[in-house]
């Protein structure tokens, strides 16, 4: 409504064209990344998050382990490893959460 007046509408616009010229766009450098091996990127991400990797052995270990205890004949043994691979397994699921949640709040700083 205050716009419709001409007059008011000239002033507006003389107003905002007197002010200094925008700086020129200039474009910006593209981010270079390097090229990361298997091997590199395997040992950056154990570095970032050492628990993943310990889980991991520790699992296929005491999976390893409850095997051979079943084909001796140990079944009791071999329940209890199976126990074990399990809680193994959440360790090594909760260490990689953690190690996502640390990565996303260190990001945001």
């Amino acid at each position: 409504r205050w716009l419709r007046q001409p007059e008011r509408a000239a002033v507006v616009t003389l107003a905002m064209a007197a002010g200094p010229p925008p700086p020129p766009l200039e474009p910006s450098p593209l981010p270079t990344f390097t090229e990361e091996g298997f091997t590199e990127k395997f040992l950056r991400k154990t570095r970032e998050n050492p628990l993943v990797p310990l889980g991991c052995l520790t699992t296929v270990g005491v999976l390893a382990y409850g095997i051979i205890c079943f084909q001796k004949g140990y079944t009791r043994r071999s329940q209890l490893m199976m126990r074990a691979r399990v809680l193994a397994q959440g360790f090594t699921i909760v260490a990689l959460v953690g190690g996502m949640v640390a990565t996303a709040v260190k990001s945001r700083q």
